[in-house]
């Protein structure tokens, strides 16, 4: 598998900033908020409970903020039937990209 079918939808908010990511059944699987703070960026993050999608989105939340010095929100939800664990790092590096593909592209 490809999992071409994972998107990135940035969505200005404001000076905010919201990223969707989704493949294969999409849904809401965890949210993530990452912002500014005297010590750094901090980041708050919401999971539906059996989804995993936190695991990623605390972090691209997190380098997306960083990056941009502006407060953003990453709401993801990738669903595929009984991945094995090579595919699950595959879905994983494949969203990965995409932040960094849409990071650079903003960044220019």
């Amino acid at each position: 598998m490809t999992f071409d079918d994972i998107k990135l939808e940035a969505i200005p908010m404001g000076r905010d900033l919201l990223l969707t990511i989704g493949g294969g059944e999409v849904h809401i699987g965890a949210a993530s908020t990452a912002y500014v703070a005297e010590e750094g960026i901090a980041v708050q993050t919401s999971a539906v409970p059996g989804h995993k999608e936190h695991t990623l989105s605390a972090d691209f939340a997190r380098r997306a903020a960083a990056a941009l010095n502006r407060t953003v929100t990453v709401v993801m939800g990738i669903h595929y039937d009984d991945l094995s664990k090579a595919e699950i790092l595959a879905v994983s590096q494949k969203a990965s990209a995409l932040l960094d593909e849409y990071l650079q592209e903003v960044k220019q």
